[in-house]
């Protein structure tokens, strides 16, 4: 069994490797011999690779939603496999809001019922990249403020929470500058699992994670959400833009104002725009009605 899972982690891994993302979705990759005379010109390889795949589905909330990732490219000039760049989709684009919402004293219970539903995820290649948890998240079900990261780090692999080492310390000093504990609020991130070495994760790592991260917005229903970084902000919003111009406005994600500034792990690299951060904190109390506590 051990000789298995270790060969189904080596082919993961190759495939990944190979830039082939989509290989265990729905849809197959057909390997065709090619002959001299089919070659196009300037070809130097033996293989041609023709995708052969189905728009894949995906259902949230028993909605389908339209594909947001398209079948690999083979270009004729190079003879190797180029996986096209998925349409970004917004979480307000991913699903229609809810009809009902959750009431307050069920959110607990809803976020359970959320968790389990991951169950043991093996449903990216995050799952066979030697992750130790799934790091769903953390905080008050009830929060009105939620923040959303990019994804664990080691100590949070270990701990099996999201913000616990260094950046998630930090995180900790900005929420408690704006007058909150960190038990008030709640926190997750795009994917669920460690990516290797800390990496970005890949769009269809991000992709498949977020269906569960809709869900966790959509039972919170937060006032506010602060995405944390330019990755947390590309899947929310769905645009591709820099973090400046994304910066000092409000933008809207499942019915919350949504506010994007810097990652903690970033300030901990240029502590110089920290002030930065603070400024989009302070754009979020006076939305909330929040006042930074004394000092003493």
């Amino acid at each position: 069994m051990a000789g298995d899972v270790e060969q189904l982690r080596a082919y993961v891994e190759y495939f990944r490797d190979m830039g082939i993302y989509e290989f265990y979705r729905r849809g197959e990759l057909v390997f065709v011999e090619s002959s001299e005379s089919s070659k196009p010109a300037g070809s130097t390889g033996d293989v041609v690779v023709e995708a052969v795949a189905e728009p894949r589905i995906a259902v949230v909330e028993s909605t389908a939603v339209v594909e947001v990732s398209t079948p690999p490219v083979v270009s004729a000039e190079t003879n190797y496999l180029e996986t096209a760049i998925p349409k970004l989709v917004s979480f307000d684009d991913l699903a229609p809001l809810p009809e009902s919402r959750v009431a307050a004293r069920e959110k607990a219970g809803a976020l359970v019922a959320v968790r389990e539903e991951i169950g043991d995820c093996t449903r990216c290649p995050l799952a066979y990249a030697g992750r130790r948890s799934i790091v769903f998240g953390d905080g008050d079900p009830n929060a009105r403020l939620m923040f959303v990261g990019e994804g664990p780090g080691a100590d949070e692999d270990v701990q099996g929470l999201p913000f616990v080492g260094k950046a998630g310390q930090l995180l900790n000093n900005m929420i408690g500058a704006m007058g909150l504990k960190r038990e008030e609020v709640y926190i997750a991130n795009i994917v669920k699992c460690r990516p290797p070495q800390n990496r970005v994760p890949e769009p269809v790592e991000a992709n498949t994670c977020s269906q569960f991260l809709l869900k966790q917005i959509d039972v919170v229903q937060p006032q506010v959400i602060v995405a944390l970084g330019a990755t947390a902000a590309l899947y929310l919003l769905g645009v591709k833009r820099s973090l400046s111009s994304l910066r000092g406005q409000w933008h809207q994600c499942r019915g919350a104002k949504l506010a994007v500034t810097y990652h903690p792990a970033f300030l901990l690299r240029d502590p110089r725009q920290k002030g930065e951060a603070w400024k989009d904190l302070q754009m979020v109390m006076k939305e909330m009605g929040l006042k930074a506590p004394a000092k003493g």
